[in-house]
């Protein structure tokens, strides 16, 4: 019903968090690229760009189950948004979806995120390992 909306107000958060993030590298001069996509100067990628990695996840999952509830008619493009906000029974049944399906689904994405982090920070030590070793990698 609204289950979409818990993963949505994550990545309204972290969007935000990531333009902290970003403006306070930029301060730093740690991103070099205006491609907003190479390493920072030790060779690393930037928490803003692993922030971004999240807010996509986040903001395309959000939008393609919005679409579907839009499709399914649970979501209307008038007041009061939300079909299940129309009764008290549904509202509850809404409520519930949204704090187990929702939350479960905000935490699997950022579960996720954390495993595409940490394999992008073996990743960078490996090929760290090699350039100090002098082989080419």
């Amino acid at each position: 019903m609204a289950c979409f909306l818990v993963p949505a107000g994550e990545a309204a958060v972290t969007t935000l968090v990531r333009k902290v993030i970003k403006a306070k590298e930029e301060k730093n001069m740690v991103v070099s690229d205006s491609l907003n996509h190479t390493p920072s100067e030790d060779g690393r990628t930037p928490l803003s760009h692993k922030l971004k990695w999240l807010n996509t996840m986040l903001w395309g999952g959000s939008a393609l189950l919005a679409f579907e509830h839009l499709w399914h008619g649970e979501l209307t493009p008038w007041f009061p948004f939300l079909s299940a906000t129309k009764n008290a029974t549904d509202t509850a049944e809404m409520l519930h979806e949204m704090s187990t399906v929702g939350t479960a689904m905000a935490v699997l994405i950022t579960g996720v995120w954390i495993g595409m982090t940490a394999i992008s920070a073996i990743i960078e030590k490996r090929s760290e390992q090699h350039a100090d070793s002098g082989e080419l990698s």
